[in-house]
């Protein structure tokens, strides 16, 4: 446990190949603590096809029965803060459920990041009630800067709710969709240009690729650091919005050409009482 406090993940099989023998752990261990770890290289975020709604919903769904996990039992790695709870809009819950393959690579993700470095989830599994609520807010609020493109708009950012929910779940019904962040050592927002949920050019998340002024650098270079966390650990990326990201649902597959989803729509289930 003492060896993830120093370095997690992107540089732990370092640590372990210079562990050779057990009783010079902690003079190792000393050496470890006082040599800086160097950053990770910063790569591109190459461009992302637009997706193909009508396509994406008609791929096959074959549900392989994970469950829906809770998301905020190690935050020592990822820090559940679900937004929407917070700001008080109905139906949202006061915890972050992911499916179980989701929360190992969301893990995975994490482990990636510079020492100190935390995922913070905003948004994960969202019952059809609130889905419904945002994109009709969503779309008054597109009217409002552009009068008649509001729907059009609105779609490029949240998934429209279907009649049948379970045969066309939204992305974030089937506990596959992630909206998330990154938190510094000292529990800061890394900068990412925009705030979770604007609905804005400046959302796209390769708006800043070309950036010139040194702090349009450093969004870009932050936008990049948890872009290829998330895809190296296996999700995509929705093009629109630099925090949402998918594993499973029918994004994933189309976005992977994959033949079918893995992920339906789902449910957390409890001991007592109900999701509203």
């Amino acid at each position: 446990m003492q060896i993830i406090g120093i370095a997690t993940g992107y540089h732990l099989h370092r640590i372990l190949n210079n562990l050779h023998c057990p009783l010079d752990y902690p003079v190792r261990l000393a050496q470890l603590s006082r040599t800086p770890i160097p950053p990770i290289p910063q790569q591109p975020i190459p461009p992302q096809p637009t997706p193909d709604t009508p396509r994406i919903r008609a791929l096959p769904i074959v549900d392989n029965g994970e469950p829906l996990v809770p998301a905020s039992l190690a935050p020592e790695q990822v820090l559940a803060r679900p937004r929407y709870h917070l700001e008080g809009l109905p139906g949202a819950l006061p915890e972050c459920f992911v499916r179980e393959g989701v929360w190992t690579r969301l893990l995975a993700a994490a482990a990636a990041l510079p020492t100190g470095h935390r995922l913070v989830l905003f948004d994960t599994w969202r019952p059809v009630g609130l889905q419904r609520w945002l994109f009709e807010r969503f779309v008054a609020e597109c009217e409002e800067h552009e009068p008649g493109a509001g729907l059009e708009q609105a779609e490029s950012f949240v998934s429209r709710p279907m009649a049948d929910s379970q045969t066309n779940p939204p992305y974030h019904l089937t506990g596959g969709a992630v909206d998330l962040s990154i938190v510094d050592p000292r529990g800061r927002l890394l900068d990412m240009g925009t705030d979770f949920d604007t609905m804005t050019a400046a959302s796209h998340t390769r708006a800043f690729e070309d950036a010139a002024a040194a702090g349009e650098r450093t969004i870009r270079d932050n936008r990049r650091l948890l872009y290829h966390a998330m895809i190296d650990a296996g999700f995509v990326n929705l093009p629109s919005e630099w925090w949402h990201y998918d594993y499973g649902d029918q994004l994933w597959a189309w976005t992977r050409d994959e033949p079918q989803a893995i992920y339906g729509a789902a449910r957390p289930t409890f001991r007592w009482g109900a999701v509203p």
